[in-house]
């Protein structure tokens, strides 16, 4: 047997899916899921009068309903086929029939491989969104959390990454998980659509034959094996979608891998966008993601706290939107009514998809539960800038104090650029305040200047006066998106339990 160090193994499944996810994708799940849909389809035909007995269900039913399913042994015997026959699908059925010869007969009947592959790639792709759709949310509301406890706290605004004005530690963070609860909420408005049974090339032949001509036959058939099959796969009243495509080729059309690609990636240029504010913030000195007391940032330098998660959510969310453009590439070449090149892509994008944004929600969510506000640092670097961003109101109350408005914007104007220049080339403080209250221009008659009455320097100089609305949007944010979320969602995340950074 070979070693595992000897071996590739993928990253996604070694350092950063969830057990949960990495089930979902799994051989085991996938192969149970192609008996379920065979056991449907022999079931919804022996109800109908087609040719499958009662006695061939019941042995069918016995080996696929079966704790556990699928067992090493009988996929051990599908491997061998398939080393024959070159078609996993075909594999499978004999290594179903020898587990139970009195329905090999019937298994598979009418049905070609995409009746199977397309219909249970459904089912994963369905229950893998719901899990995303689940942590999706799980990071809003730890973005919540954060966002509430730091509302009232001024800190400085960025456009362009340049000092803009004010907003709030928790309005930044509102704005993180408004964006990601709108990726949530466009992303996931409805669930792929089922293939159906259609046959090979889409035209439903076979299944009319089978029916002896009779369409409104087939369209029982289709619909019986739906009802089972969703039934058998989900609770009743979970998301999914039971609406079969109307009209298909031999598979589905892959323009929908495409679309669900897209809206992956989605979710995933908002979480790259938060982590990349977080590392450009720790780099200020005023966040830090949680570091363990034992973690070492750098191998050479010591001193080293590096935003190590958020960097992995970047690139793992990178990759997940690079997936797309190759599956519209798959999709555009889907000649006349299939190719096989997409098998082999699907198989490496659609999972690797799910498992990278997978790992990467499970690291926000553990970044937002643990992330580090210095205070001290968001203040220094607030009131640094705050005094440029104080002109307007000192403007406003020294015409309020009976000074020509033209004269003063003139005269503040030369002062800021000169305390600009002594930050930007001598490395110094910024003075501006101090120019300001040592000229004559901005000091009372009383004391010997220009103004009617004396400035309240104190009261200019309040950050939270320039922060706007910040605490009123953020407590609606939470208010009117939060808590619809978390009354929907609440039993499901509490279920997911906690998880963080697999390495």
């Amino acid at each position: 047997m070979t070693n595992h160090y000897d071996t590739y193994t993928s990253p996604l499944a070694s350092r950063n899916a969830s057990p949960e996810m990495l089930r979902l994708w799994s051989a085991r799940h996938k192969f149970n899921t192609w008996r379920r849909i065979w056991l449907a389809v022999a079931e919804a035909q022996h109800e109908l009068g087609l040719p499958v007995t009662k006695e061939q269900v019941e042995e069918l039913r016995a080996v696929v309903e079966r704790p556990g399913g699928i067992t090493d042994e009988e996929m051990a015997a599908a491997e061998r086929y398939e080393g024959e026959l070159r078609h996993d699908v075909m594999a499978h059925v004999h290594a179903l029939g020898d587990s139970c010869p009195k329905a090999r007969p019937i298994i598979h009947l009418g049905m070609t491989s995409q009746d199977v592959v397309c219909n249970a790639d459904w089912a994963t792709i369905t229950a893998a969104f719901k899990l995303i759709m689940t942590k999706t949310v799980r990071a809003v509301l730890s973005l919540s959390v954060f966002a509430e406890r730091w509302c009232r706290t001024p800190t400085l605004g960025f456009t362009h990454y340049q000092p803009a004005q004010p907003t709030t530690v928790g309005r930044r963070a509102a704005l993180w998980g408004y964006d990601l609860a709108l990726a949530h909420g466009q992303a996931f408005e409805r669930g792929p659509f089922l293939r159906g049974l259609r046959g090979a090339t889409g035209t439903q032949a076979s299944f009319l034959d089978l029916a002896g001509g009779r369409p409104d036959l087939v369209d029982d058939l289709e619909r019986g094996f739906i009802g089972r099959f969703t039934s058998a796969t989900f609770k009743a009243g979970e998301w999914i979608c039971t609406n079969p495509h109307k009209v298909v080729g031999q598979t589905y059309p892959r323009s929908e891998d495409a679309r669900l690609l897209a809206e992956l990636a989605c979710v995933a240029a908002v979480l790259h966008k938060i982590a990349t504010d977080i590392r450009l913030l720790s780099n200020r000195k005023e966040l830090d993601e949680p570091f363990e007391s034992k973690q070492i940032g750098s191998s050479a330098m010591p001193y080293k706290r590096n935003p190590m998660r958020c960097e992995r959510i970047c690139g793992l969310t990178r990759f997940v939107m690079n997936l797309v453009g190759n599956a519209y590439d798959t999709a555009a070449t889907q000649w006349l009514e299939r190719t096989l090149d997409d098998s082999s892509n699907r198989r490496l994008s659609l999972p690797e998809a799910f498992l990278a944004l997978d790992g990467a929600l499970d690291l926000m969510h553990n970044v937002a539960s643990g992330l580090i506000v210095h205070e001290a640092m968001v203040r220094k670097n607030l009131m640094a800038e705050l005094p440029f961003m104080a002109t307007e109101n000192i403007l406003m109350a020294c015409v309020k104090l009976g000074a020509d408005r033209q004269d003063y914007h003139e005269r503040i104007r030369q002062h800021a650029q000169a305390a600009g220049m002594r930050v930007k080339q001598e490395g110094l403080e910024n003075d501006l305040l101090e120019r300001l209250k040592a000229d004559a221009a901005f000091q009372s008659k009383a004391r010997g200047g220009l103004l009617a009455g004396e400035l309240d320097w104190d009261g200019v100089m309040d950050p939270m006066k320039y922060v706007g609305r910040s605490v009123e949007q953020t407590e609606r944010f939470i208010k009117e998106v939060v808590e619809p979320l978390r009354e929907q969602y609440g039993e499901a995340i509490a279920k997911l339990g906690e998880s963080g950074p697999r390495v």
